[in-house]
């Protein structure tokens, strides 16, 4: 039932706004009593709260997916299939995720507090590990964070306020780039595998 309220919340927020949004519509889509909207969300804000939160969580299962995928793939190759899943799943609901990161950033949790992000931090760290060799950053901690950072920002960038005349695959493409140039490139053949 969970589920079913979000996604008619996700729909009413797209189609509505924010001020057109309220309980009894999303009751109303979810095929469900207001009463059972309040059952688990005691107001709109806290339902815009737990989009983010389902929104966090897709992306950890996107990334976890990507980079689980193949140890055996060279560090640009696993950043290029992140990226590229990235903007897959921003662009499946790009006008949700414009009101929610336009309009209410302030609703996602700190990300020391949410432990999907800090479940993605780890699986990025992990990665990171893997190549320590091969990149300039020593702080793989650091490193993991200004690479979701830059991740999450260009790509939100590219949903919200696409830059006109360029393709999805140039962008993604711009995005690899400077993950990869803060990393200070590879460090001996392109397609070296992870660290044993």
């Amino acid at each position: 039932m969970v589920d079913n309220i979000l996604e008619a919340a996700a729909l009413v927020l797209s189609e509505k706004g924010y001020a057109g949004m309220n309980t009894n519509l999303v009751a109303e889509r979810a095929g469900v009593s207001v009463g059972s909207v309040y059952q688990y969300f005691p107001h709109k804000d806290s339902l815009i709260a737990a989009l983010h939160e389902r929104h966090a969580s897709h992306m950890h299962q996107v990334i976890d997916a990507v980079l689980g995928a193949s140890n055996k793939a060279s560090l640009r190759s696993q950043i290029e299939s992140m990226v590229r899943a990235l903007l897959a799943a921003h662009l499946v609901e790009p006008k949700l995720h414009q009101v929610l990161e336009r309009e209410f950033p302030f609703f996602d949790a700190p990300q020391a507090d949410s432990e999907t992000d800090q479940g993605i931090a780890k699986r990025v760290r992990a990665l990171l590990g893997q190549f320590k060799a091969q990149i300039r950053p020593r702080n793989l901690d650091l490193a993991a964070w200004v690479i979701l950072k830059i991740t999450e920002s260009m790509v939100h960038a590219a949903v919200i306020d696409p830059p006109r005349g360029f393709s999805v695959s140039e962008v993604e493409k711009a995005i690899v780039e400077a993950v990869m140039g803060y990393l200070g490139g590879i460090r001996g053949p392109e397609n070296a595998s992870p660290n044993p």
